[in-house]
Order: C-alpha cells, then sequence, then structure tokens
C-alpha cells in the first residue's frame, strides 16, 4: 500500500513538476515580447518628437479631462487562480453624442402653422396682454448637458494633431498590445506561483511517505 502511494505521489510530483516548467517558459516569452513591445513604443515616439518637434509632442498636448479607455478586471476563479482582463471603453463619435444630446442647433426660421398678427396694445384686452407677459417672463428650459457628454471621449492621438506622423500611431499601437500582454503576464504569474506552492506541497507528502516506506522496511529487516 505504501508503494502504490510513493508512486502516485512521485506521478502526481512529476506532472506537477512538468506544468511548472512549462508556465516559466512562456512566462519567459511573454516578458521578452512586453518589453520589445516597450522598446518599440518608445522608439517610435522618439521618432515622432523629432519629426514634430519635443514640444508638440508633450504633457502639454494632454486634453484637460482625460478618461480612461481600457479597464483592467480581476476575478478568482474556481481553483483560487485570479484572471486579469482587459476591457476597452468604446469611443463614441462627436455625431453621435450631438445626435444623443440634441446639442446642434438649427439655424432659420421654426415657427410651424400660421403666424399670429400682432396687435396693437390698444386693441388688445386685458386677458390677451396677462398671457403675453407671462409668456415674456417665463424663461426657457433646456435640458442640462453634462461636461462629459460635451467633450466625447476621443482617440488620444487627436490631442497632437488632425495629421500625426505614422511613428507615432506605431507607438500608440505597441502600447495597446502591452497593456493587453501586461494583464496576461500578471494572470500567469499568479499561475506559476500557485504551481510554486502546490509543487512545496507535493514534495513535502513525498518525503513523509519515503521516510514511512524506510521505517516500514527497517522493521521487517530487524524481524
Amino acid at each position: 500500500m505504501g508503494v502504490s502511494e510513493l508512486a502516485e505521489s512521485s506521478v502526481l510530483l512529476d506532472e506537477k513538476l512538468l506544468r511548472f516548467m512549462d508556465q516559466l517558459e512562456l512566462l519567459e516569452e511573454k516578458r521578452a515580447t512586453l518589453n520589445s513591445l516597450i522598446e518599440q513604443g518608445w522608439f517610435s515616439m522618439s521618432k515622432a518628437r523629432y519629426s514634430m518637434g519635443n514640444k508638440c509632442v508633450s504633457p502639454l498636448q494632454y486634453a484637460s479631462e482625460i478618461e480612461p479607455l481600457v479597464c483592467v478586471h480581476a476575478k478568482t476563479l474556481g481553483s483560487g487562480e485570479v484572471d486579469f482582463c482587459t476591457d476597452r471603453v468604446k469611443q463614441k463619435c462627436c455625431n453621435e453624442v450631438g445626435k444623443d444630446n440634441g446639442s446642434i442647433e438649427d439655424i432659420g426660421p421654426q415657427e410651424e402653422g400660421v403666424r399670429r398678427r400682432i396687435k396693437p396694445k390698444k386693441d388688445m384686452t386685458e386677458k390677451e396682454m396677462s398671457e403675453e407677459t407671462s409668456s415674456e417672463k417665463a424663461p426657457e428650459v433646456t435640458p442640462e448637458v453634462r461636461k462629459s457628454d460635451q467633450n466625447p471621449q476621443q482617440d488620444p492621438l487627436k490631442w497632437f494633431g488632425i495629421l500625426v506622423p505614422q511613428s507615432l500611431k506605431h507607438a500608440q499601437s505597441s502600447f495597446k498590445q502591452v497593456i493587453e500582454l501586461s494583464a496576461e503576464i500578471a494572470t500567469l504569474q499568479t499561475a506559476v506561483l500557485n504551481t510554486r506552492q502546490e509543487l512545496k506541497h507535493s514534495m513535502k507528502d513525498k518525503r513523509i511517505l519515503l521516510e514511512e516506506a524506510s521505517a516500514t522496511q527497517l522493521d521487517r529487516v530487524a524481524d
């Protein structure tokens, strides 16, 4: 019975060790890709600054109100591992936001139907005079528009101008991949730590089984 338990423990330990090595190899590959993308992003940024000028590509061009376009969510799986995932916020163009809020003003006459003739004040009755004064005093109620709706989320490239160089677009693409890859690396790093703990526990259990097996064998030899 002790031999079978020891054999099962050895097989389980080997499986965990192989999984641990595979995770480490994958983690190393992703880290190398991450470093390469960061280098490409900064190199493209430096090329854009060289072509546009240092002052044209700097924090001075940032928008007054900045909202994140990417959110990172963390959820705990049933096995105890933590999964990190990215969620991109859909951007609304200016036309869609204007249609939603009704902020576009129509220029021109907007009266419909038959126009009302203006009567001289001496021909108007007291009732008509009171209605006219109340309509003049009544303030117009306009729907409130939030600042976030007035300033819709834009592509950050628009902060630096309309016609930006291709190198700046390459920098943005590289850093977008960096964000997604960082979430994958964080998830894989958590999995590596959990597998390492499982490997330690399996090695401890195997050591206990080896001690029990050796003690049993010594008892048989003594008998």
